[in-house]
């Protein structure tokens, strides 16, 4: 079930706990953000998880359950993208990652533990930046303290204003998927490829422009919080070494690879990932008791 990130009514003795949050987040300011409703534990800390340019949380529906064994786990989707409105005016990685706290303040999460993928993952550095104080740690996945160039952003976002997100949908496919993940899971390529033809074009527009802004790369060494950086081993957009020089160049970093996969790391390979990202977490946090750590379905196997 989803909780919209905004609502109409204002509250009242007979709203229900959805509503009631719905009108909580009427004043919360920037992009309008839809969050899932949280699954896992109740005590258990929350986890936050943000998806990539031109797909939706569904790119994190196979590792939720794994994750919700030890974590209180909510995702959010971009403006327009999923279940998000579309964006009414530009908006900054700032913006985003600013709306995701207020959006949980009102929801009285305070501190949280984060991982996201692509622009998802520079969300993830930003609120490691610039609110350090509620986040627990990072997982950064398939993402860079800078993400490609900001003219190579402008030409995408003005080539998908002119033919729209579908124009993206062949070359996507070769770039977000390793070769066992077409061969062994089409379904699940299947459901990321219709989400991209699903996304606001202009909202899409607006999310390369605010990745056309974005670049952290100075300010690294500033990042206090636990963070894990995460490659897919045939990532041709994300290669290696910008998950290495986000670990080197955090105050606590790491970086890890994952076997088998491309850009769409936690789709592809979601029991690989709930199991690293658990092992990460679970060392700068101790699970509440009677949370279990490890994800279902998984022994000593990796």
């Amino acid at each position: 079930m989803l909780e919209q990130g905004r609502g109409r009514d204002a509250p009242g003795p007979s709203m229900t706990a959805v509503d009631r949050r719905r009108s909580q987040d009427q004043v919360v300011a920037g992009p309008a953000l839809t969050f899932t409703d949280p699954v896992g534990p109740a005590g258990a800390t929350h986890l936050v998880l943000g998806h990539s340019l031109g797909t939706s949380a569904a790119l994190w529906a196979a590792a939720v359950p794994l994750l919700a064994r030890s974590f209180r786990v909510m995702c959010w989707d971009l403006p327009g993208h999923g279940h998000s409105p579309a964006a009414r005016q530009a908006f900054t990685i700032g913006d985003l990652s600013d709306g995701i706290v207020a959006r949980l303040e009102a929801r009285g999460v305070s501190s949280f533990l984060y991982a996201g993928v692509s622009i998802g993952g520079t969300v993830g550095l930003d609120l490691a930046l610039r609110h350090a104080d509620r986040i627990v740690a990072a997982a950064i996945v398939s993402s860079g303290a800078r993400v490609d160039s900001p003219a190579a952003w402008a030409e995408r976002a003005a080539s998908v204003r002119a033919s729209g997100t579908g124009s993206l949908v062949a070359g996507s496919l070769r770039r977000w998927f390793a070769p066992s993940t077409c061969a062994l899971h089409a379904d699940r390529a299947d459901r990321l490829l219709r989400a991209l033809r699903d996304t606001d074009d202009e909202s899409y527009a607006r999310a390369c422009e605010a990745l056309a802004d974005y670049d952290v790369t100075a300010r690294l060494a500033q990042v206090a919080p636990p963070v894990l950086a995460l490659w897919g081993q045939y990532d041709q957009l994300v290669p290696e070494r910008w998950s290495a020089q986000i670990a080197r160049g955090v105050r606590r970093g790491a970086v890890r690879c994952v076997p088998d996969a491309a850009h769409a790391c936690p789709l592809e390979q979601p029991e690989t990932v709930a199991d690293q990202l658990t092992t990460f977490f679970g060392s700068v946090c101790q699970p509440r008791p009677g949370t279990d750590r490890s994800p279902a379905g998984r022994g000593d196997d990796m």
